[in-house]
């Protein structure tokens, strides 16, 4: 470019000597410079005409011959439009292998604008959802009507998946997971989930059915047992021994089986059901009371201190009972004798706390993220001479999930467990 520039300083020097130099010699100076000038205006006018012509035509043409800062100007400008050419067709082979790859999916993709309107998909998704080329630049929600996925959408909190039935077969079920990216533009992952689903539900099934079918013949086995333990019959000490463990061990599959009976309401009903405003202090009166009759001798100080006694929540009271009771039963069984058991209701920044504290044996926090699964144990705190179902926590997970809460849960080796359940619902009073 700057050997062009010369090149063109040097030819307007040239013009404009010679017409002096003509003007000179004809005593009109003036005229022979402006006539130059006019000249030289002129074929940069020309040079402009064949740019745009050029630029009009083809671009894979060659650029016109030039010389000096025009002939720089038309070989840069050529360049330049290879370079963009070369840069498109990288870009469209990217968009392509992208493209090609999501159509490899079988799960569906569909990318939102940033008012929630219908950008691109794959055809995953158009055959999930039955989406049709004219259907671009139009809501989703004109597709996917379904309450909770509007309420989904709406909120902006996708940080978990939506189950819901399809939309366009009524006898598959869809997840939708949501991210944003860009200016404010939603990635949807649609994935069909039916047959995990149906294997959720015959495992739910399973467990209510089998669970239900045990309760008969336990009750019997266990009339049977309470008969011959009250009928004063004398038995030598292996017998009566016998007679006792029997008991016991009925006992407590009666507790497992009440306990996956429950779970499983828990899992199979909507949640919302049978919602009303529950006095809490009254509640956590009942089952203070029923945890000291379950100490009995152990002789623990169980203590309850309701900040707010008018204190209100939404819910149900049987699986709020059951939540709790739970928490209270497990400090209960887990804390020596004449241990300490603190119960306590407060609320703060618009939400519920409700806590139990024990001063019992404790547990490492390597264990916290796995109390709430199914018949989890941790070895030394708990063991099957306590008694429990190991499904406990498992019941006060799900109770709390139906109910906006949330649990958590802190220990320390040889100092004590606290439980804290989080309501993010507003109390009522």
């Amino acid at each position: 470019m700057l050997r062009g520039y010369s090149v063109e300083v040097r030819r307007l020097l040239i013009i404009l000597f010679l017409c002096a130099l003509v003007g000179f010699w004809f005593d009109h100076v003036v005229w022979a410079l402006l006539a130059g000038s006019l000249l030289y205006v002129s074929w940069m006018v020309w040079q402009i005409r064949r740019l745009n012509k050029w630029l009009l035509r083809n671009n894979d043409e060659p650029p016109p011959e030039s010389s000096g800062i025009w002939g720089d100007l038309f070989d840069n400008i050529y360049h330049l439009q290879r370079r963009q050419v070369q840069e498109k067709n990288s870009l469209q082979a990217v968009i392509n292998r992208v493209q090609e790859t999501s159509a490899a999916l079988r799960d569906g993709v569909i990318v939102l604008d940033w008012r929630g309107c219908l950008d691109w998909w794959n055809p995953s998704a158009q055959r999930l959802l039955g989406f049709h080329s004219s259907d671009q630049g139009k809501s989703v929600i004109n597709f996917i009507r379904h309450p909770k996925f509007v309420n989904y959408f709406e909120e902006g909190n996708y940080s978990e998946p939506l189950e819901i039935p399809s939309p366009r077969f009524t006898s598959k079920r869809l997840q939708f997971q949501i991210t944003r990216f860009g200016r404010n533009e939603r990635l949807i992952v649609v994935r069909d989930v039916t047959q995990l689903h149906k294997l959720e539900q015959m495992r739910q099934d399973f467990v209510a059915n089998v669970s239900h079918e045990l309760r008969t013949p336990l009750t019997v086995i266990s009339g049977y047992l309470e008969t011959l333990s009250d009928s004063g019959t004398d038995l030598t000490p292996p017998w009566r021994r016998a007679l006792d463990q029997m008991q016991q061990q009925s006992k407590r599959m009666s507790l497992l089986i009440n306990d996956l009976i429950t779970l499983s309401k828990l899992e199979t009903t909507e949640s919302g059901y049978n919602h009303k405003p529950v006095k809490l202090e009254p509640l956590l009166q009942a089952i203070r009371s029923e945890a000291t009759a379950l100490s009995g001798e152990r002789g623990h100080e169980i203590s309850l201190k309701c900040e707010s006694p008018d204190l209100q929540l939404m819910g149900n009271e049987k699986e709020l009972h059951s939540a709790f009771s739970n928490l209270v039963t497990n400090a209960v069984k887990y804390t020596p004798a004449g241990g300490k058991i603190a119960m306590r209701l407060w609320q703060a920044h618009r939400q519920i706390f409700f806590s139990v504290q024990d001063n019992g044996p404790g547990f490492d926090s390597k264990h916290i993220p796995h109390l709430t699964q199914r018949f989890y144990r941790v070895e030394q705190s708990r063991n099957s001479g306590t008694g429990g179902t190991g499904l406990g926590l498992a019941i006060v997970k799900h109770v709390l999930l139906r109910h906006d809460g949330e649990l958590q849960i802190s220990s320390e080796v040889g100092v004590g467990s606290t439980f804290t359940c989080i309501f993010s619902q507003p109390p009522t009073e």
